[in-house]
């Protein structure tokens, strides 16, 4: 992990010479930087850091010299795992190097890299994109240029589809004149392959995919990380072509459902809710790769295909990256296998929640009315609705900072995913002075922010600060005083802390007296409530919570007992041909409801791996099984939205 920054000493004693100084004090510097390279060649990347601090002390007023010890320290701060420091030193010390001076330009693009680096792997693929094209127009070898061209690819795919293709074509018009190292043309075909799935046309990906294939050596025994997901791309080109066969013969060579004692779901797994912030639908599915750590948490997670657009695989990889397995667990996995693995993900309809922020925006754009402004609308490509409301926001700047006429545009650019967090979170800001200034009601003003606290650093949407900054807004007195701002405050705590630490903020919101009975938050409270309590064994108490919400009273272990199984309908004939063949392994949970006469209904798959090898199998053996009939007046259902998971096991495994 990080990337390793060549700024010689040389660098250094250029910029020593633009400000006088005694030959013991550029001793000194030249003493500093030895010793922060030395910690930097030995990856001892906290005493780097330390040592590029020091040096940047002890440069004082020489901005040249001061930048390039700072862009040392952001590549070890990076590698420290601090992205907000790391982003923080990186755009300081950019500021500090010439823009004029070629001689810096390497060092330029690398601190472009990094940057990218940091928005991608926290899934903030808009700002990604802008760095690593930063990047491509500072690198002047081609090496370099390509470097930033792969990942800039990667991030418009599920950003910009054209924009990707674009890029890959100036990569390939790179690429044609000169000798390009087989390994390098396999990642650029990949990187097609990947384009193509996404695009929908899936002949397409596939001769990309196994051309990347052949270029890295074919089908052999000889598994790397770069095989394996080559080898993957084409299996799934061939699954979702139609072409299971020729498919599980390419995942046969990746070493996917054959991992030595078994890549089982982790203790914290579980699919997204359907609906919430991101609008998912039972109909969205995606694969998502990731890399679970020592400590069984996932340290990477990205998408690989998405059917439902780009934002959905953004959401699913979003979801990913809160997996967590017990390191007991991962230990017994080898660490090979812990790399880049790939799951089928859909979200759940157990506990479909309604959008908290779509109340909010509906209550900000009522207010906008009033004031003879509005929100504008979304439907569009995002490219295209970015390029609209950033010419309408800037024009109502031009009229004054207060203009209320920029809160909408604003609003649409902080949610727009092309645009960049930097961006969003300087219109968020923006935004919320203006309906400050203009006496926006309290839930329109959380609209925005909550939009400012969600954009302020590449770490903010999840983990202690998020719930930190809703810890202040829920003690601010315009939100606390407000039933429906601090309702709002509270659910969102409630999803970000989760298990016992949301109890009382959700119960807060079902008590409170200044909610009425149906108010869509109240609801929300419940409806959570009532899967906290079913999750922990309570289902008293999730049938009354879930009464209390008013709606239909059809989720599982919620108006019953669960009817007993009678029959699984698992047997040896349920295991995949193609996959028993191949000596494959896997697992598939699933949902369903259970009709009043004990047949399921509405089985589908939710989490499988491998990708779309058991998911049928796995579905089947659930629309088969037989549970006890239950009484219904109306002949409903006598449970929805049971979960249940079957494993498929060699014999012996």
């Amino acid at each position: 992990m990080g990337l390793q920054l060549t700024i010689g000493a040389a660098l250094l004693a250029v910029g020593a010479a633009q400000q006088p100084a005694s030959p013991s004090a550029r001793q000194s510097a030249q003493q500093l930087f030895d010793a922060a390279a030395a910690h930097e060649a030995k990856k001892d990347w906290a005493g780097a850091a330390a040592a590029w601090e020091r040096l940047e002390r002890a440069a004082g007023n020489n901005k040249r010299t001061r930048a390039i010890a700072g862009v040392r320290k952001g590549n070890a701060l990076y590698n420290l795992d601090q992205d907000d420091a790391a982003v923080a030193a990186l755009r300081s010390s950019l500021a500090g190097l010439p823009t004029g001076d070629p001689t810096l330009r390497e060092d330029r693009y690398q601190a472009h890299l990094i940057l990218g680096r940091v928005a991608e792997r926290s899934l903030d693929y808009a700002t990604a994109a802008k760095e690593y094209a930063a990047a491509e127009t500072l690198g002047d070898a081609p090496s370099l240029k390509l470097g930033a061209m792969v990942r800039l690819a990667a991030t418009q795919t599920f950003l910009d589809p054209v924009a990707a293709a674009a890029t890959l074509d100036r990569a390939d018009a790179i690429m044609a004149p000169i000798q390009v190292a087989p390994e390098t043309k396999a990642v650029f075909a990949r990187r097609r392959a990947i384009l193509q799935l996404n695009r929908g046309d899936f002949a397409g990906a596939r001769d990309h995919a196994t051309r990347a294939v052949r270029l890295l050596g074919g089908l052999t025994t000889r598994v790397n990380l770069e095989d394996v997901a080559a080898r993957g791309d084409a299996a799934l080109a061939f699954l979702l072509g139609g072409q299971a066969e020729k498919a599980r013969e390419y995942m046969a060579y990746t070493g996917a459902g054959r991992v030595p004692g078994g890549f089982g779901p982790g203790a914290e797994m579980k699919p997204p809710p359907c609906g919430g912030e991101a609008g998912l639908k039972p109909t969205d599915v995606a694969v998502i790769e990731f890399s679970i750590g020592d400590r069984g948490e996932v340290t990477l997670a990205t998408p690989i295909y998405a059917a439902g657009g780009p934002s959905v695989a953004l959401e699913f990889a979003r979801v990913a990256r809160e997996w967590s397995w017990s390191p007991e667990g991962v230990k017994k996995l080898p660490a090979f296998f812990r790399n880049n693995a790939r799951v089928e993900m859909r979200c759940s309809t157990a506990f479909e929640r309604p959008s908290v922020g779509d109340l909010l925006e509906a209550d900000l754009g009522a207010w906008l009315t009033t004031k003879d402004a509005s929100m504008p609308d979304e439907d569009g490509a995002a490219a295209a609705l970015a390029e609209r409301d950033r010419a309408t926001y800037a024009a109502a700047q031009a009229r004054g900072g207060t203009d209320v006429a920029l809160i909408g545009p604003a609003y649409r650019l902080v949610y727009n995913r092309v645009v960049p967090r930097e961006e969003s979170h300087d219109a968020a800001r923006r935004a919320l002075a203006a309906a400050v200034a203009n006496g926006a009601p309290p839930t329109a003003r959380l609209a925005l922010e909550l939009a400012v606290r969600g954009t302020e650093g590449a770490q903010t949407w999840h983990g202690v600060r998020w719930r930190n900054r809703l810890h202040e807004t829920l003690a601010d007195p315009v939100y606390a005083a407000d039933p429906r701002a601090r309702a709002v405050t509270r659910l969102m705590l409630a999803d970000a802390e989760g298990g016992d630490d949301a109890r009382p903020h959700l119960t807060a919101v079902a008590d409170d007296a200044a909610l009425a009975a149906a108010d869509p938050l109240k609801v929300g409270a419940l409806i959570r409530l009532a899967s906290l309590e079913h999750a922990e064994g309570r289902p008293d108490a999730a049938r009354a919570a879930f009464a209390r919400s008013g709606l239909a009273a059809d989720q599982c272990a919620l108006v019953d007992k669960t009817p007993d199984m009678l029959s699984s309908g698992a047997g040896s004939d349920d295991f995949p041909m193609e996959a028993a063949r191949w000596g494959f392994e896997g697992w598939v949970s699933t949902e369903y409801d259970i009709a009043a006469n004990g047949r399921t209904q509405g089985v589908r798959a939710v989490l499988s791996y491998p990708p779309f090898v058991f998911s049928p199998a796995g579905e089947g053996v659930f629309r088969s099984a037989r549970f006890e009939k239950t009484f219904r007046p109306d002949g409903g259902l006598g449970c929805g939205a049971q979960g249940g998971r079957v494993r498929f096991e060699m014999p012996g495994g």
